[in-house]
């Protein structure tokens, strides 16, 4: 799909040829001489349209109109959130079967942010999966056209929403596919394609090279599966060589038994989500090949199965991980833990300014915040407020949750330096504990996505979050350094604390 980015006023809209015109309109319209103003002060006037967000009135073959249909959508306060909630409820029009050309015109000023929101809610409505289904219809949408008075202005928001697509995409096509189509070694060819984008390098270790690295808590998680684990490394240099870059590590199991301690049937399908972690790596990564930022990024993605053979590793097995600590594993279906502890030590080598993990980890994090925010925690109040601030920005919002010391109690183990689980209570939290005793001192977050990857039921499928709130991370810091501001964080872990930023609606 592509978009364009165009002058247009709502006469010049009206003569616009297209299958579907969508008319944004804002609170406080001022209609002038033209149709589709006169059309709509009517509407107005009725009670036929309202203007809050998503409110619309559907029309076909308008006289003094080109397009086939039109839509007259309210759209609040003009926001990127009100946007993007305008565009979705008219999602069902965007997607029809003969929508090949869209025009979206704003009937009033338009902000960049409004402008990029409202061209990813574009492709969110249209998306359809299609990979391993051998009758479907595609996307029919072709082209869109975002119309505003003056493109100058919004320039910024438009290319930074179209690249967010690209990512997005990226990231929910190989979230979607199912596990024997995602296999590790296919997840490494994927990232492999994108180093043919500008300034990004791939390189993938096999179970001999990680073998040698001594990942031993990822070896141990692969050992039950017949498939090869991958470990990815990717690097996108935007910024001067010593410019410390900040490193992206994604949860990549590609599927998710449980091992030994197996998961019951009901949904278990939906674990092949359980490498939305890494698809969001590869899709953020997808976004900064379009966006090409003054930063540097190193993304890193341990991909396995976890599977229950005779080779699987068994509750009460003690392993060595690559920092050195010993890991006692009470429940091999906490995993996800065991592969990114490695992958973090190995973080350690590329001096980062930032390190941020990215997982599926717990069903204790859906728990608390569903699936509206993902769970942070952080060890660095700066760092967390920059992605705090980025995922309202981006409307793929988190929320800031403790890291008491106290909650690491009950990772103590009598066998080993730890274990890989503690009791029921704040599971989310500790588990994010024990991924704090692999990261020292660096500035460390960790995004715990279970709530939010992905959805359920019938409107089942990968989501590609939290994509657009680690670009909008990075886009920042690339701007702070941009702009002679010290963007780099504290090398001392400061102490978390139970602050917590007002609570506002989610996207």
């Amino acid at each position: 799909m592509n978009f364009d980015l165009k002058t247009l006023d709502l006469t010049a809209a009206a003569a616009e040829k297209c299958d579907l015109l969508v008319v944004l309109i804002p609170e406080g319209f001022k209609p002038g001489a033209d149709a589709l103003s006169a059309l709509a002060a009517l509407a107005l006037k009725n009670g036929d349209l309202a203007l809050k967000a998503g409110k619309q009135l559907q029309l076909y073959q308008v006289p003094a109109v080109a397009a086939r249909r039109v839509v007259l959508v309210g759209c609040g306060d003009g926001s990127a959130r009100a946007l993007r909630q305008a565009v979705l409820a008219v999602g069902g029009a965007i997607k029809a079967p003969h929508t090949k050309r869209v025009v979206l015109c704003w009937a009033g000023a338009a902000s960049a942010d409004a402008v990029g929101a409202a061209v990813q809610a574009v492709a969110e409505a249209s998306y359809v999966y299609t990979t391993t289904k051998s009758k479907v219809e595609a996307r029919s949408l072709g082209r869109c056209v975002i119309g505003v008075a003056s493109p100058s202005e919004v320039r910024d928001g438009f290319d930074r929403g179209v690249a967010l697509v690209a990512g997005v995409e990226f990231a929910r096509e190989w979230g979607n596919r199912p596990a024997n189509h995602a296999t590790p070694s296919l997840l490494a060819d994927a990232a492999k394609t994108l180093a043919k984008l500008p300034r990004i390098q791939c390189k993938v270790h096999g179970p001999a090279e990680v073998s040698r690295l001594g990942m031993g808590a990822f070896m141990a998680v692969a050992r039950g599966s017949e498939e090869p684990l991958r470990f990815i490394e990717l690097r996108y240099n935007g910024a001067a060589k010593d410019k410390a870059p900040v490193v992206l590590v994604g949860k990549g199991i590609t599927f998710d038994t449980g091992g030994i301690s197996i998961k019951p049937a009901p949904e278990m399908d939906e674990m092949k989500f359980d490498m939305c972690g890494a698809a969001s790596v590869l899709g953020t990564f997808r976004a900064l090949g379009e966006l090409q930022p003054a930063i540097n990024v190193v993304g890193l993605i341990p991909a396995c199965e976890n599977m229950p053979d005779g080779r699987a590793v068994k509750p009460g097995d003690v392993v060595t991980s690559m920092s050195g600590q010993t890991i006692e594993i009470l429940n091999t279906d906490a995993e996800g833990r065991l592969v990114l502890c490695d992958a973090l030590t190995y973080a350690a080598r590329f001096k980062p300014a930032a390190v941020v993990d990215i997982a599926t980890l717990t069903g204790a994090c859906v728990i608390a915040l569903g699936g509206v925010r993902s769970g942070l925690f952080a060890n660095n109040d700066g760092l967390a407020a920059a992605l705090q601030q980025a995922g309202e920005s981006a409307q793929d919002p988190c929320w800031r949750m403790p890291l008491d010391d106290d909650y690491a109690e009950g990772l103590k183990s009598n066998f080993a330096d730890m274990g890989n689980v503690a009791g029921r209570a704040g599971g989310s939290i500790t588990a994010a504990k024990f991924l704090q005793k692999f990261v020292g001192d660096t500035p460390w977050a960790h995004l715990d996505i279970a709530g939010t990857a992905w959805r359920g039921g019938a409107a089942k499928g990968s989501t590609g979050r939290p994509v657009g709130l680690l670009v909008h991370y990075l886009l920042g810091q690339a701007q702070a350094k941009a702009a002679g501001k010290a963007a780099s964080l504290p090398r001392a872990a400061a102490k978390p604390t139970a602050k917590r930023t007002p609570r506002s609606k989610a996207a």
